[in-house]
């Protein structure tokens, strides 16, 4: 399932190449580093298979160099592991489904446990595609399997009163996490999620969908979050991310309001890469009252 095609590799393999080399970026790794691929596959909580496919892969792209005794070591950092450092793959065949059934639990049309036969005969799925979505579902947290037989959505957001309320919070909790007292610079994380806001700036953005989009921003501000070093902030952000995740699919804007906002975005991560802490915050501030008004006011976003 992970080995590369005649058309290239999977997308779960690019996918999981673009979160290694996110995570040798965020994790500091120096040049010569060893890459286990245990503790690659524990840390991105996937089989020790696409891992492999995706090292793999980016030795072929120079990016990880294979050690002398096998396995692999990093070969780039800093501003040549950014620019190597990919976006996720497109979209794959069960995107649509994967939306569907994300509509239909916001919509109150599944119940809290369902079992997988009930899912394939309901979206016309075949096992492994089934698996697939179940997968995805389950690593983004909003359903977790049951012990011995079917699964269990999680709570999430699903009403407008309140994802307004998650704004608000995140309103109270990210700009003050930026003038944290323990607040330390990650740069090589924050100049990773800079450069992919950037390529949406340039262009990408026209060729993803949401639930990639919502993935790439927060992805951003959970890294902005990261570096308060204020564990209770960063599992607050974590948290309400994962709850509003489907009503964001729902709430998404235009593409071209969402550029803009993204352009924000790479404001923010230049300010904090000058170190001007006080008009980071003061601009995450701005941003975030901009993009919750225009997604909250009646009739925003598009349909999932």
């Amino acid at each position: 399932m992970t080995a590369p095609t005649a058309h290239g590799p999977t997308p779960l393999t690019r996918r999981t190449a673009a979160r290694i080399v996110e995570h040798i970026a965020s994790s500091d790794m120096p040049a010569g580093a060893r890459l286990v691929e245990r503790a690659l596959a524990e840390q991105l909580k996937v089989s020790r298979s696409p891992v492999r496919q995706a090292l793999r892969l980016l030795a072929d792209e120079g990016v990880v160099a294979a050690a002398e005794r096998g396995g692999y070591t990093v070969a780039l950092t800093g501003p040549a592991l950014i620019e190597a450092s990919p976006l996720p793959p497109p979209e794959d065949a069960t995107e649509d489904v994967y939306l569907r059934i994300a509509a239909d639990r916001l919509d109150g049309r599944l119940p809290d446990r369902i079992t997988e036969n009930a899912l394939a005969r309901r979206y016309d799925l075949p096992p492994g595609q089934l698996a697939h979505v179940l997968r995805r579902v389950a690593v983004e947290g909003w359903i977790e399997r049951l012990p011995g037989y079917g699964w269990e959505f999680q709570p999430m957001l699903t009403s407008m009163d309140a994802y307004q309320d998650s704004y608000r919070f995140r309103l109270t909790i990210e700009p003050a996490a930026i003038l944290e007292p323990g607040f330390v610079l990650d740069r090589d994380a924050l100049e990773t999620v800079r450069a992919q806001q950037q390529r949406l700036v340039d262009g990408e953005i026209h060729t993803i969908g949401n639930a990639q989009l919502y993935d790439l921003n927060s992805r951003f501000h959970e890294a902005v979050m990261a570096c308060s070093n204020n564990t209770f902030f960063i599992d607050s952000l974590r948290r309400v991310d994962r709850l509003r995740r489907l009503i964001e699919y729902r709430r998404s804007l235009q593409r071209d309001r969402a550029a803009l906002r993204c352009a924000e975005h790479v404001r923010i991560a230049d300010l904090l890469l000058a170190g001007e802490r006080t008009e980071a915050s003061a601009y995450l501030r701005e941003h975030l009252s901009s993009v919750s008004q225009e997604k909250t006011r009646r009739g925003a976003g598009t349909a999932v």
